[in-house]
């Protein structure tokens, strides 16, 4: 993994009471400086101010700074900004180090710091957090992990199929659970060159068969199924959208797991999944996102 290690900034932030004048402040600053000069930008704190943070690649002249902020917001504002310097750092290096592992079921997603703490009676898979997705830390992740699992206890399915793969951590999971073949696709070229990294990483290059295609469109879906598991950690709309298509390449009594849902969506990828012969079988909600267990009745 390369270092990539941002230089040193020169910082301001201050707090602002409400939105209209945070924008404001922004507008005028933005304005008042060359592209690529300062990067400026405000956000909502949890009682309701914002904060308003500006960094500099050389070092600001801190009059000018409060004096255009008092021209927007006002002399108490102006007179509350911090400078200070924010000294260079490998944040790649410094988020891996942050990360703990994560256990779903008998998986536990980990950083290469952490390859040692992984107990002899679980499956580590190994995702980097300079990948920047997929690390297991999000829920839509650890739901899926959780219900295959879940899926795992109650039957070995013979042909499965990760689409949308992202890292491959799904992919990876299922390879390595059932030391048996996985076809893992993604829409987005720089996603499946990623996942085979981390399948070549986690010892499953020989499991894990990799192709870049939308949908369930290219002959190797129709070559490799019909799936007795298919694992789809995608979005609401283009999964309602595939629900016909997934019916096609299913046997009958197969399992489908999908995520990427909020809440108040699932129950419309329910209806559209059912209306194709799909039964929700277990749902399971995790920080806020929902994923969905459905077995086929075709």
């Amino acid at each position: 993994m390369s270092c990539i290690v941002t230089p040193s900034t020169h910082r301001a932030s201050f707090a602002i009471g409400d939105e209209a004048t945070a924008r404001r402040v922004v507008d005028l600053l933005t304005e008042s400086f060359f592209e690529g000069e300062a990067a400026i930008a405000a956000f909502a704190r949890p009682d309701g101010r914002w904060d308003v943070t500006a960094h500099f690649a050389q070092i600001p002249d801190q009059a000018s700074i409060r004096e255009l902020v008092r021209l927007a917001a006002g002399d108490a504002v102006a007179q509350n900004i911090a400078f200070d310097v924010v000294e260079a750092k490998d944040w790649v290096k410094a988020s891996l180090e942050e990360l703990v592992p994560v256990q779903a079921g008998r998986f536990i997603v980990h950083g290469g710091h952490d390859r040692a703490k992984v107990p002899p009676n679980k499956l580590g898979i190994e995702i980097e957090a300079a990948l920047a997705f997929g690390t297991g830390h999000h829920g839509t992740t650890r739901g899926c992990l959780l219900l295959l699992d879940c899926v795992l206890k109650a039957c070995r399915p013979a042909r499965v199929l990760d689409l949308g793969t992202g890292s491959g951590v799904l992919a990876i999971a299922a390879a390595k659970a059932r030391h048996g073949g996985v076809l893992a696709s993604d829409i987005d070229f720089f996603s499946v060159g990623v996942a085979r990294d981390n399948i070549r990483l986690n010892g499953a290059a020989n499991f894990v068969r990799t192709i870049r295609a939308s949908g369930f469109s290219g002959p190797q879906f129709a070559k490799t199924g019909p799936f007795d598991l298919v694992l789809a950690n995608i979005l609401a709309n283009p999964l309602r959208q595939m629900a016909t298509s997934m019916a096609r390449h299913l046997v009958p009594s197969a399992r489908v797991i999908l995520s990427g849902l909020l809440p108040h969506q699932a129950a419309s990828v329910i209806a559209a999944y059912r209306a194709r012969g799909l039964v929700l079988q277990r749902q399971v909600v995790i920080e806020g996102w929902s994923s969905l267990l459905l077995r086929y009745a075709g």
